[in-house]
């Protein structure tokens, strides 16, 4: 129900008397047609008395739609359902007065052709008038000169809220679109006036300034031509995000800046929600690791499927706190969910497990960074082996029913310490998904975007510092993925993984390094940045690969999700050796899996070869994710 029925005031009013003018056109033209053109039948008197009762009805129900409110927006969807219903409840008044008078004042066909020609005329005015508003609007655009991308539902959405809001700093002065159809069109008012080709002439043409990709599903290369020709032109590039990631209308306040994840062209990811939702909902989960990115990203995730506890594990009490503050809204640190241990301590490990008895475990916490375990392999030894090696016996000791490691593609085919340690990880996953029971498995993935560490902030740090942006070779590639999308894969594949089995995500196709780099540059609007490169480091791939050269890959019922098996390695092996140089303990790991270890890269002026004992001393670099 209606209510708060008022008096419209003077705008408002002259709104009422356009439509009872639109219902006595629409009746006095619905006698014409019925009795054949005579005058005298039109404009006698139960005419007049019918036109001026109808007029009145419909300005009274208006009233009570409030369709004459004075900040009601004239030529939206909204209001032309309003005006469809008050027109629908006029035309019952009307059907009724002919029905119950005899003779009818008018013919009885009168309310099936006064009513729809009525709504016509009381349509076509006010969109001539929405129309002519935003006609002026654009000649008179204030602010910014936008030209949008994408003439389609999202763009005209856009363009109308930016159109109808007095005080937004962007105004849209014209319409792109590389469908031909649409070209010489009008979306509310302006005009699509070429494809994308067209920016430069077309920025020339109406003075813009501004460009906004309103084209939520165009390819890549679509988005990164606009991104350049804009740069080229001197016009800066804003992009309004998918609806699904719009809360209400789209307006000024979504448009944000292109990033490089823009360019990356990730479909979304189509998760089983019922299948995660049975394996998490309602059990205990532990995850380690919590305080880094891809580790409180999961707590994130995991937290929307309700599960009785989410205890979130970590060495760093800073990410403790931050990842509890995403989750709650506080940093208090005060629950028994919030664990600060580090998954070297085999003992305190079980300890938590003993009193948290998981039924899930997500383990995240790893050292990551490849030319620091180059330079320290003992601390990717303590924590990337014996600290999974840790929890995988902790899981085993209380019964846990599901394991799930975090590796990399690093380990696939492995060069590097980082590689090594994570493929041991994966092997001793494997060994215990064969000898206990539960589920143990492994997900390997590359890089993720925005991820603590990772290149992108790396290189913006650069960009900002004037550079240069350090590129180890031009020819570098590496697979890129976004943390959401990382973490809804990884607990895509707990809820589907086999024992032993290690999980591969699907992580599109490589990225250049050099490219990626020219790209930030070229988004941040300098112009002074140059590009250096470094050459590969010890360790570091030219190309990096999901999958070993002898892995037999499989497919899943996921699409995004492949699957091989690796060979077990039991933890008993891990315990034989205690060594005390660097080139002795890399060719210990090596061996361990089956693959070679250059033992040359030891310092000769170094004892201990900066090994597991020197390093020791130092501090270790930060457990944290991929």
């Amino acid at each position: 129900m209606r209510a708060d029925v008022r008096m419209p005031g003077r705008p408002a009013l002259r709104w009422a008397l356009v439509d009872a003018a639109a219902w006595a056109t629409a009746l006095f033209a619905s006698v014409w047609l019925r009795y054949d053109f005579r005058p005298e039948r039109v404009f006698a008197p139960d005419t007049w008395m019918v036109v001026g009762g109808i007029a009145v009805t419909h300005v009274v129900v208006g009233l009570f739609f409030r369709l004459y409110g004075r900040t009601r927006a004239r030529g939206t969807y909204e209001e032309a359902v309003d005006l469809t219903m008050a027109t629908g409840v006029t035309d019952l008044v009307l059907l009724a007065w002919v029905l119950l008078d005899y003779p009818p004042p008018v013919p009885r066909s009168s309310p099936g052709t006064a009513g729809p020609l009525a709504l016509a005329l009381m349509f076509a005015v006010r969109f001539l008038v929405r129309a002519r508003a935003t006609r002026r609007a654009v000649r008179t655009a204030r602010g910014r000169r936008a030209i949008i991308f994408g003439a389609g539902g999202a763009g005209g959405r856009l363009a109308s809220m930016l159109v109808a809001d007095d005080d937004s700093p962007i105004s849209p002065v014209a319409f792109l679109d590389d469908d031909p159809d649409k070209h010489r069109r009008r979306i509310g008012g302006i005009r699509v006036l070429g494809g994308r080709r067209d920016l430069r002439r077309v920025a020339e043409e109406v003075d813009a300034d501004l460009v906004v990709l309103a084209a939520p599903t165009a390819p890549v290369e679509v988005v990164e031509e606009i991104s350049e020709d804009a740069a080229d032109a001197g016009i800066d590039v804003k992009i309004l995000p998918t609806m699904g990631e719009v809360v209400g209308t789209p307006g000024v306040h979504d448009l944000r800046d292109v990033d490089f994840a823009d360019f990356l062209g990730r479909r979304p990811v189509d998760l089983d929600a019922g299948a995660i939702g049975r394996h998490l909902t309602g059990r205990r989960v532990l995850v380690t690791g919590a305080g880094g990115s891809i580790g409180s990203e999961l707590c994130r995730q995991i937290a929307r499927f309700d599960p009785e506890r989410l205890i979130l594990l970590d060495r760093d009490e800073s990410g403790l706190h931050g990842t509890q503050v995403s989750l709650v809204g506080h940093g208090l640190l005060d629950t028994d969910d919030i664990v600060l241990a580090d998954v070297r301590d085999a003992a305190r490990i079980l300890e938590v497990f003993e009193r948290s008895r998981p039924q899930v475990v997500f383990h995240a916490a790893a050292l990551k960074h490849l030319p620091l375990l180059e330079r320290y392999p003992g601390e990717g030894w303590k924590t990337n082996v014996l600290g999974t090696a840790n929890v995988l016996a902790a899981a085993c000791e209380v019964g846990v029913d599901t394991v799930v490691n975090v590796s990399t593609d690093k380990a696939a085919d492995p060069t590097s310490v980082l590689g090594v340690t994570k493929r041991i990880g994966e092997c001793l996953t494997a060994w215990y998904g064969d000898h206990h029971d539960g589920t143990y498995v492994s997900v390997r993935f590359g890089n993720v975007l925005g991820s603590r560490g990772s290149i992108i902030p790396a290189f913006t740090e650069q960009i900002r510092r004037g550079g240069p942006v350090t590129v180890t070779d031009p020819d570098v590639t590496r697979y890129f993925m976004l943390i959401p999308e990382a973490c809804q894969l990884v607990l895509q594949a707990s809820a589907m993984g086999h024992d032993g089995e290690v999980m591969v995500l699907d992580m599109g196709e490589p990225v250049r390094i050099d490219h990626l780099a020219r790209t930030l540059i070229r988004l941040s609007g300098r112009h002074d940045v140059e590009v250096t490169y470094t050459g590969l480091r010890p360790g570091e791939k030219l190309e990096e690969d999901l999958f070993g050269g002898a892995e037999n890959r499989r497919g899943t019922s996921h699409p995004l999700v492949q699957t091989v098996d690796v060979p077990a390695l039991d933890p008993a092996c891990l315990q034989a050796f205690t060594p005390s140089a660097t080139a002795a303990l890399k060719a210990h790991m090596g061996a361990l899996v089956g693959v070679d270890a250059d033992p040359g890269d030891a310092d000769p002026g170094d004892e201990d070869g900066g090994g597991i004992d020197a390093g020791a001393r130092r501090p270790p670099p930060h457990p944290d994710t991929h």
